[in-house]
């Protein structure tokens, strides 16, 4: 891991690792394995990153995050590409790339091309698969998008986390319901429509929760997500929320009464209380 009493920047860099980056997940760690103190990852983004967005990458992966817009180098050749990574990092001895890495103008340069342009060390990593099953970022993008947060989960090798600011909600919850605080994501993919056992933070303080995602059927049938802390009552309303969801509780469903919506919510809050107490998970 780097050291934090050290500027990491592209001056001193002497390492670093090509990707997209988006999750980094359990496969993506492979490749931070082999950068050492003095490494950094080179994101290359095409604003579609949605599991971690842009910086965020730097968050979980503990290592200074730069990044470049494939708009912006998606014409340059091979060489052209090498050659900028080392006018950019003065002092880089060492590329760590995946198994599946392609670069240059139409992707048209490999892995083996990398180490025959570059005149320091590249280090391939072979695909990374856990419990059986390959990680990667397209494949957990798919399971947060099918409500599957478990296995979404076990693939990153944490609870999928995701940030928004706190909007206006209908006013129901608090009079006829319970409290919750109504969420825009921040560039987030949103999972599937349902319940979730999640856990919300805010500022530095983290509270079990149960989040709904989906269109409000049992009332004005707009989208929502809505995040209820269970047993604490939040005097103050946050900006800024982050929730990490931990597993699907139900569907969205409809209900006749708000009596009824009231009884199966207080029904969810007991069912998302079993997963909150403990994280298996490494986040």
């Amino acid at each position: 891991m780097p050291s934090f009493s050290t500027l990491l920047t592209k001056h001193n860099i002497n390492a670093i690792a090509i990707g997209h980056f988006d999750g980094v997940h359990r496969g993506h760690k492979q490749l931070l394995k082999q950068l050492g103190i003095y490494g950094g990852l080179v994101v290359v983004d095409k604003n579609m990153a949605n599991i971690t967005p842009r910086l965020k990458r730097a968050e979980y992966s503990n290592y200074p995050c730069f990044i470049y817009e494939f708009e912006e180098i998606k014409a340059l050749s091979g060489p052209d590409f090498v050659e900028l990574l080392m006018h950019d990092f003065k002092n880089l001895n060492k590329i760590v790339v995946g198994y599946d890495f392609r670069f240059g103008r139409g992707r048209a340069w490999d892995k083996y091309d990398l180490k025959s342009l570059f005149c320091g060390e590249v280090v391939i990593v072979p695909e990374y698969c856990y419990e059986g099953v390959g990680v990667h970022s397209s494949s957990i993008r798919e399971y947060i998008k099918q409500g599957n947060i478990t296995m979404a989960n076990r693939l990153l090798g944490r609870e999928y986390s995701t940030e928004g600011i706190v909007v206006k909600g209908q006013g129901i919850g608090k009079n006829e319901l319970v409290p919750t605080l109504n969420l825009e994501f921040l560039g987030y993919l949103t999972p599937a429509p349902g319940v979730y056992a999640s856990r919300t933070k805010i500022g530095y303080k983290t509270y079990a929760s149960v989040t709904f995602v989906g269109n409000r059927i049992s009332t004005d049938n707009k989208f929502s997500i809505e995040t209820h802390i269970i047993n604490e009552n939040i005097t103050q309303t946050p900006r800024i929320v982050s929730v990490c969801f931990i597993e699907k509780i139900r569907q969205n469903m409809h209900f006749d009464t708000l009596e009824k919506l009231k009884i199966q919510i207080y029904d969810d809050i007991k069912k998302a209380a079993e997963y909150t107490g403990f994280c298996e998970l490494n986040i």
